[in-house]
């Protein structure tokens, strides 16, 4: 997961029409020199940087002691960022500059956007901007501790989720799922309000709704956006369906049931998002031999061997748990000059080996960034280009080839479960991506007519992209028991973004090794030609281009999702 750096700079798609009124008929706006933006350019860059780098490690400091004092600076130094860029006579003077954006080289040009559409993202009026914090603030407290009664007891989300992975009664099974979702009634009155609020506050900053906004602040176009996401529901809809046929009989042997009566209740994850345990194989039995320290040496030897270092990150980092630290995963690029650091709490498991992968792969690439580049290009493409580099990498931990040769798998035993191994992967990848349809159409509708009846299309996308069945009865307004529709809106396509540029970069590493057959079964060991590919072309650009410019120069055609579709046949 990144943080801070790659979630405050989203940007809109291409050049935005600006208009310079005149004064009066005999007073014109003077047109600004080249000289003017250069030098404004390099004033932004130096005040950027030294913003950011406070904010960064402030929220290092924050996440590593748990003190309230320190999350009480994190908060100011991120606010004092957002107060930066919400200058109105900044903005004006962006926009007066955008005029002669012709006159600037090319990264100077891409810089200047980039600015405009990050102060642009911040004119919101201050009160409409309090009302919506405070309201978000008070739906996320909520959500985060409400607890769910069930047999007149209440329960925490953690202890429900461990009561259904556990339960094989299917009536004790719906009686659990459906206090995980008590919450939503709750609170979807609020979050309607929300989204309401949203809107009007992306109407003032000249969108048609939130969606929109968010979606095209995010150098997005909806449309092609749209199109991605078509083409991924049609290439996955027939083996998805297939997968489910399989994995249902296996669900409702366990359960006792027939597979025409498997309601959601039976699926481990209440929203379906992530795949049951495999019955024949436990990755952990590779990992759990070693000392967490042992983990973090795994890691630097892989990266060693494919030329991506990665000493540096590990001598900055926070690796294992501590009172009082962030419990979670992530990368932060504290100056954009090469101090990137990693916090994890590793333990000898699967889960911890690919997140481990995972946030090293975040980190390489800021470390690989052109480092000549203005600081608001010195940043990744996109959001979704780290997270593609990250899971490119993190996958390897489940990977048969890579366990025998770094996890020190017996080989014999790899081979045995390797299509148990490839087959679970595999269910993830299909689960992951029906869920991420239903968020991307869910908070489209939302945002588009909040007042509509959003518990029955919620379950309408459910039906269409999950292919489950809708509970009997009264629908309780479970799409409001998912988070992020406060906490991280209209967000969940990226996720989605990042494994299909990773399946792209797959495809290109592949074909850079000669390798025949699946991607699946490609082999990055000691493959310093990757490494060496993925700085050249992944890493180096940063965001001197919008995204669909990138992965057209990076990989040699479009972002699509063919590559995906054919690794989850």
């Amino acid at each position: 997961m990144k943080t801070l750096r790659a979630t405050i700079l989203l940007a809109l798609t291409g050049l935005l029409a600006v208009s310079v009124s005149a004064a009066s008929p005999r007073e014109k706006t003077p047109m600004p020199s080249k000289s003017e933006a250069v030098t404004f350019l390099a004033q932004y860059s130096a005040t950027l940087s030294e913003l950011e780098e406070a904010a960064a490690l402030a929220e290092w400091k924050a996440a590593n002691s748990g003190r309230p004092e320190d999350y009480d600076e994190a908060a100011t130094r991120s606010l004092a960022l957002r107060q930066y860029h919400s200058d109105r006579d900044t903005y004006a003077r962006i926009k007066s500059f955008l005029s002669i954006a012709d006159q600037l080289d090319p990264i100077q040009a891409r810089s200047l956007r980039r600015a405009e559409l990050e102060f642009r993202g911040n004119q919101l009026p201050p009160e409409m901007l309090k009302e919506m914090v405070d309201l978000s603030t008070e739906i996320e407290k909520l959500q985060k501790t409400h607890r769910a009664e069930l047999d007149g007891k209440a329960y925490s989300n953690n202890d429900l989720l461990e009561m259904l992975g556990d339960e094989d009664d299917s009536a004790r099974r719906e009686a659990i799922w459906r206090a995980l979702k008590k919450v939503g009634a709750v609170i979807s009155p609020k979050l309607v309000e929300l989204a309401k609020l949203r809107n009007r506050a992306a109407r003032t900053l000249g969108f048609a709704n939130y969606w929109e906004m968010e979606i095209r602040l995010q150098e997005h176009d909806p449309e092609q956006l749209l199109a991605v996401f078509d083409e991924l529901e049609k290439l996955t809809r027939e083996p998805f369906a297939k997968m489910k046929g399989t994995m249902d009989a296996e669900l409702a042997a366990r359960f006792g049931v027939d597979v025409a009566d498997m309601r959601p209740w039976h699926y481990d994850n209440p929203f379906f998002q992530a795949a049951p345990p495999s019955e024949a194989v436990d990755l952990d039995v590779f990992y759990e031999q070693n000392e967490k320290e042992d983990i973090v040496e795994i890691a630097r030897r892989f990266y060693d061997d494919i030329g991506l270092p990665i000493e540096s990150v590990l001598a900055r980092s926070d690796l294992f748990e501590r009172p009082g630290k962030d419990q979670h995963a992530f990368c932060i690029n504290i100056d954009g000059e090469g101090d990137v650091r990693t916090l994890c709490n590793i333990k000898p498991t699967a889960e911890w080996m690919d997140t481990m992968l995972h946030e090293q792969g975040h980190a390489v690439y800021d470390l690989g960034l052109d480092r000549s580049l203005p600081r608001n290009l010195r940043d990744p493409a996109h959001i979704f280009t780290t997270e593609a580099v990250a899971m490119l990498f993190g996958a390897l931990a489940k990977t048969p080839s890579w366990i025998v040769a770094y996890a020190d798998g017996d080989p014999d035993r790899v081979k045995e479960l390797a299509g148990a191994i490839k087959e679970q992967r595999r269910r993830e990848q299909l689960i992951f991506t029906r869920w991420t349809l239903v968020m991307l159409y869910m908070e489209k509708s939302l945002y588009e007519d909040p007042d509509q009846d959003l518990a029955s299309l919620w379950w309408h996308y459910k039906e269409r992209f999950q292919m489950l069945h809708r509970p009997e009865g009264p629908l309780n307004p479970d799409w409001a028991a998912k988070p992020h529709f406060t906490i991280a809106p209209v967000y969940y396509h990226n996720y989605q973004l990042g494994e299909l540029f990773a399946a792209q970069l797959r495809h290109v590493l592949a074909g850079l090794a000669g390798h025949k057959g699946p991607t699946s079964e490609l082999s990055f060991n000691g493959r310093k030609d990757f490494g060496e590919y993925l700085t050249e072309k992944v890493f180096e650009p940063g965001r001197r281009y919008p995204w669909p410019e990138f992965v057209k120069k990076a990989t040699g055609e479009p972002l699509t999702a063919r590559y995906f579709a054919e690794e989850v046949q």
